[in-house]
């Protein structure tokens, strides 16, 4: 039972890190002039929602932590293992911005299942 309890959490953490390397290796191959990274962002929603189906209690706190203990291991990994294109200021910026997409998706998957629930 405790272990269903940070399901949620771990799910979002693992899918938030995997959305953050896909995007930082993507870039990586595109123009310094190509602003295109505007819509990456909208894909920091995919772990939000898929963590809220998991989550049982709590369906978005329980994304949202995942997503903001997943911060820090992403930027070590922007300092450290990759070559910051960004001041470290504007990766938090970044960060904080996929955080926020990420609990939005969490809020939305809660707003469609009120809706479902409230139609029959």
């Amino acid at each position: 039972m405790r272990g269903q309890r940070w399901f949620g959490v771990i799910c979002c953490f693992v899918l938030f890190v995997g959305v953050f390397l896909s995007q930082k290796l993507m870039g990586a191959n595109s123009y310094p002039g190509d602003n295109h990274s505007e819509w990456g962002m909208l894909f920091f929603i995919l772990p939000g929602i898929i963590a809220s189906v998991f989550s049982r209690h709590g369906r978005v706190i329980k994304p949202l932590i995942g997503a903001v203990l997943a911060s820090p291991l992403c930027l070590l990994i922007i300092q450290f293992w990759m070559s910051p294109t960004r001041t470290f200021w504007q990766e938090m910026a970044w960060m904080f911005s996929a955080v926020f997409w990420c609990a939005l998706g969490a809020l939305c998957y809660l707003f469609l299942r009120s809706v479902l629930r409230r139609q029959r």
